[in-house]
C-alpha cells in the first residue's frame, strides 16, 4: 500500500483535524450562501432548483455569475459560456491536486476532484506540504473531510436563503458577501512561505484587478489565473 493509500484509511483524528480547520471558513460559507439563495429567490429560483445547481456545480463564484445572468427565459448558452469561463481555474487547481491523488484508484479520486473548491483545495495543499515535510504522505481523509462538510454546508445555506430571502429581502448592504474575501485572506495566509513566493500571487492580482477593470465579463478569472501560472513558472525558472 502506498502513503497516499494509507493516509486515505478512515482516521477519526483526520475528521476532528480537518473540522479544526474548517470550522473558520465554514462561518464564512454561512453568509455568502445566504446572500446567493436571497439573489436567486428574487430571480425566480425556487429553493430546490437552488439546491440542485450548488451540489452539482460546486463552485460559489460561477453560481452567483449564473444567478446574476437569469432571466425568463434564461439565455442558456450564456450563462453555460461564463460558468466555464469563471471554472477554468479548476483545471490548474486540479493539475496541482493530482500529484498527491495519482496513486489512489479512480473511484476514490473522483469524489476528491468533484468536491474541489477554492478553500478545500488551498486546505488540502497547505497540509500536504506540512505533512510532505514531516516525512508523511497526503491525507485523502483529511481533505475529503474538509471538502465534504464545506459542500454540505454551502449547499443547505443557500437553500435556506432560498426560501428565507423573500422575507429578509437584500443581503447585500449588510455586507455579508464580504465574508468571500475575508476567507480568501485567512487561505493566503495559511499557504505564506515568504515574500519570494508570493510573487506570482501579486501578478495574478495585478492581472485579474486590470482586466476586471477594463473587460466585460468573466475574464479577469481566466487571466489571473494564466497570469499567476506563467509567473510561478518564470520565477522558478530563475532561481
Amino acid at each position: 500500500m502506498s502513503a497516499v493509500e494509507a493516509a486515505a484509511s478512515p482516521a477519526p483524528s483526520e475528521w476532528r483535524r480537518a473540522a479544526r480547520d474548517t470550522l473558520p471558513m465554514l462561518l464564512g460559507f454561512v453568509p455568502i450562501a445566504l446572500v446567493l439563495g436571497a439573489q436567486a429567490a428574487q430571480k425566480g429560483l425556487a429553493a430546490g432548483e437552488l439546491v440542485l445547481m450548488t451540489g452539482l456545480n460546486f463552485a460559489g463564484g460561477s453560481e452567483f455569475v449564473a444567478v446574476d445572468l437569469w432571466a425568463s427565459p434564461p439565455p442558456v448558452l450564456l450563462i453555460v459560456a461564463m460558468t466555464l469561463l469563471v471554472n477554468s481555474r479548476h483545471v490548474l487547481m486540479g493539475a496541482a491536486l493530482a500529484p498527491f491523488l495519482a496513486h489512489l484508484p479512480l473511484r476514490r479520486a473522483l469524489p476528491a476532484l468533484y468536491l474541489m473548491c477554492d478553500e478545500a483545495w488551498a486546505l488540502g495543499i497547505a497540509d500536504a506540504r506540512r505533512r510532505r515535510a514531516a516525512g508523511l504522505g497526503f491525507s485523502l481523509s483529511y481533505y475529503l473531510s474538509a471538502a465534504a462538510m464545506m459542500w454540505s454546508t454551502w449547499v443547505a445555506f443557500t437553500g435556506l436563503g432560498a426560501l428565507f430571502g423573500p422575507a429578509v429581502g437584500d443581503l447585500r448592504p449588510w455586507g455579508f458577501d464580504m465574508a468571500f474575501a475575508a476567507i480568501f485572506l485567512v487561505l493566503l495566509r495559511g499557504m505564506w512561505t515568504g515574500v519570494r513566493a508570493a510573487q506570482p500571487w501579486l501578478v495574478s492580482l495585478v492581472a485579474a484587478g486590470s482586466t476586471y477593470l477594463m473587460v466585460p465579463g468573466g475574464w479577469y478569472v481566466l487571466v489571473g489565473a494564466v497570469s499567476g501560472v506563467a509567473a510561478a513558472w518564470a520565477l522558478g525558472g530563475r532561481s
